[in-house]
């Protein structure tokens, strides 16, 4: 039987002769070298996922046995890499691409604690994400060449994670400020509400279309990252939203031009209409995700009920928002006990010797 092909590829059959390109959806095909197996393959089919010009074929060297680059070829033709979704093969790419060009003729068994920290790590100092993300495909890589025998023990073990900042909650007032300046019926305010009460991420939304949302007023979404199908009844605020909208594409929120967004572009142009509310830099797209599951705890929705609107595949992440909610309304209770307690401890009637209040401890003292 011929050989699987990696996604988007097919083989065309031209005059007794046998092609190999690439082609997403009804685009353009692209031209690919005839042996899937080769790194001249492997290079090419990366440009074409990312969209990129197809390297020049005489800057291909074949990778020394034994080098970080020859692991990147190796994990590529692996099972783990090629049963990957493609958005997240093209994240993949990008990073070890640079780890390749970088560090490919760096041998792996010389690959040490000390010198993923100040080889690989060190120059992404100022970039914690960055830094995190190389962290975590080199893991990747790591593991695959102790399961095909390059390595006995993995180098990486003791090296901390990258701390980076999180992404934040929106508040209550900034939610408002954000209602306050796009009213009802502008497109900044229809994504605001798909953001909010649905709680999807920007490749969710950025897809969201009209065939998506059923006559009971509920819509289907296909998580894109998780590839979760979920079912959400639409808040009646986003009802409303949406009847006030005058769509004119079957995708709900389009470009001025009348055409669906990119992903990046959506979030770009979600930015501006952040800026142009006058709310902070740290307000982003993905807060307002953060801000469906703090306002579903604080409404007191269970984990699952959390997970069943988010698409968490954990309970861990959805707890943490019960958490937080369960600790900010216990805080408030254990504060109205104490000021109840020390209003208590006061004398309710006046003395009437000197004018002064007694000194109480909880029971009064009878004197005899």
């Amino acid at each position: 039987m011929p050989r699987k092909l990696p996604l988007h590829v097919e083989r065309n059959h031209v005059k007794g002769h046998t092609y190999l390109s690439f082609r997403r959806g009804k685009g353009p095909r692209i031209r690919l070298p005839n042996d899937p197996t080769s790194e001249e393959f492997l290079a090419a089919y990366q440009a074409a996922l990312l969209g990129q010009p197809a390297p020049v074929r005489d800057r291909f060297v074949p990778a020394a046995p034994g080098t970080i680059a020859a692991l990147i070829a190796s994990y590529m033709k692996s099972a783990e890499y090629v049963g990957l979704r493609d958005t997240s093969k093209a994240g993949y790419i990008s990073r070890l691409e640079m780890l390749r060009t970088e560090h490919g003729h760096r041998t792996v068994a010389g690959l040490s604690r000390e010198r993923i920290i100040t080889g690989i790590l060190q120059p992404y100092a100022d970039r914690p994400g960055a830094a995190l993300d190389t962290l975590k495909k080199l893991r990747i890589l790591i593991r695959h060449a102790i399961n095909i025998g390059w390595l006995k023990h993995d180098p990486s073990l003791g090296i901390k994670r990258p701390k980076i900042k999180k992404i934040r909650s929106w508040t209550d007032s900034e939610i408002e400020q954000f209602k306050k300046r796009w009213p009802l019926g502008t497109k900044q305010r229809t994504a605001f509400h798909l953001f909010l009460n649905l709680g999807q991420r920007r490749s969710d939304v950025v897809r969201m279309a009209q065939t998506h949302v059923t006559p009971e007023r509920k819509i289907r979404i296909k998580q894109q990252k998780t590839g979760r199908e979920l079912l959400i009844p639409l808040h009646r605020d986003t009802i409303e939203a949406l009847d006030a909208y005058d769509m004119h594409h079957i995708v709900i929120i389009t470009t001025a031009y009348g055409k669906p967004f990119t992903v990046d572009g959506f979030s770009g142009w979600m930015r501006d209409a952040i800026s142009e509310a006058g709310l902070p830099l740290d307000c982003k797209p993905h807060g307002l995700r953060k801000a469906a599951g703090r306002l579903l705890a604080e409404a007191g929705a269970t984990a699952k009920m959390i997970m069943s609107i988010l698409g968490h595949t954990t309970l861990a992440e959805a707890e943490r928002y019960t958490e937080e909610a369960d600790q900010a309304g216990l805080a408030e209770d254990a504060v109205i006990k104490l000021e109840g307690h020390r209003a208590n401890r006061i004398a309710q009637t006046t003395s009437v010797g000197l004018g002064k209040t007694p000194k109480t401890r909880g029971k009064s003292e009878r004197q005899e």
